[in-house]
């Protein structure tokens, strides 16, 4: 398997579970670049985009999810974004409480999710004690999903550098007693940290699959890339600003200057010229 990010899916051969298994080293290590991020909250924040990558893979391939993790006392947020095609980026917010990310003691984890139909399904979880970004997003699948489902997310550093983050995902297929459910996670419990299988393998998910299913006859069904990209242009950039109400617009014009912003996400800077405010007024 080559050192890229992507995400596998297989079916075992007796119909039994879905398993989804994805590396997401890069895609992480991009995104935790791009927020200027470091210690804990790097860590909390690889897991949360990996396991927004992870839930997503399950879902249509054209669906987006975003996944939001903040503290009980709401001193800190974190958002991942995990679009169609693999398209993946991050957000911290409240940067200054850039020493920790308290997961304990009532921590939320609030997931949406695009439907078929364009309408948008949410769910909202308390983090688990004890139970991290994967409790958090397996008590998520449990309650609001209603499937069940075992999730693992890991990332593993050196220093402020990633070298392995990916996870796994295993799904008892609809119609199916939980029974068989309850023996693999009794077996997962046996099987090797995570940390550890992602440090030896590279986090490459074909050897998570096969340490997952040893001895279960299984067949990969699919694929998809994992990659860092913001979705930000400057065509949003000035679709955002055409929702202004026609006074916040003339006002950013006074002083005749460029308007420079920032995209939040990913760093990238915009210059809205004065001229294309006015053909918004124009327009307004």
């Amino acid at each position: 398997m080559p050192d890229v990010d992507i995400a596998l899916r297989a079916l075992t051969d007796d119909d039994t579970f879905r398993v989804i298994a994805v590396r997401a080293t890069d895609t992480v290590q991009a995104a935790i670049a791009a927020q200027k991020v470091k210690g804990p909250v790097a860590q909390t924040f690889a897991e949360l985009v990996t396991g927004a990558v992870l839930i997503r893979e399950t879902m249509s391939p054209d669906l987006r999810l975003q996944a939001l993790l903040q503290t009980a006392d709401k001193s800190a947020r974190m958002v991942a974004d995990a679009f169609p095609k693999g398209e993946t980026r991050g957000l911290v917010i409240n940067k200054a409480n850039n020493v920790t990310f308290a997961l304990a003691g009532g921590a939320i984890l609030q997931v949406m999710r695009t439907l078929n139909d364009g309408s948008v399904h949410q769910g909202t979880v308390e983090v688990p004690p004890q139970g991290g970004v994967s409790g958090a997003l397996m008590q998520y699948l449990q309650q609001s999903e209603q499937v069940a489902s075992v999730i693992a997310v890991r990332c593993v550093f050196a220093g402020d550098q990633v070298l392995a983050a990916g996870g796994y995902i295993v799904q008892l297929l609809p119609g199916l007693d939980p029974g068989p459910l309850m023996l693999m996670a009794q077996r997962l419990e046996d099987f090797e940290d995570l940390a550890s299988m992602l440090r030896r393998g590279s986090g490459d998910p074909k050897m998570l699959l096969d340490e997952l299913l040893y001895g279960m006859p299984y067949t990969q069904v699919g694929d998809s890339p994992v990659l860092y990209k913001c979705q930000c242009s400057e065509l949003r950039v000035t679709a955002s600003l055409a929702t202004l109400p026609r006074s916040d617009i003339e006002e950013l014009m006074r002083g005749g200057k460029s308007l420079e912003i920032s995209c939040e996400y990913c760093g990238e800077d915009y210059q809205v010229r004065t001229e294309m405010l006015r053909g918004l007024l124009a327009q307004n």
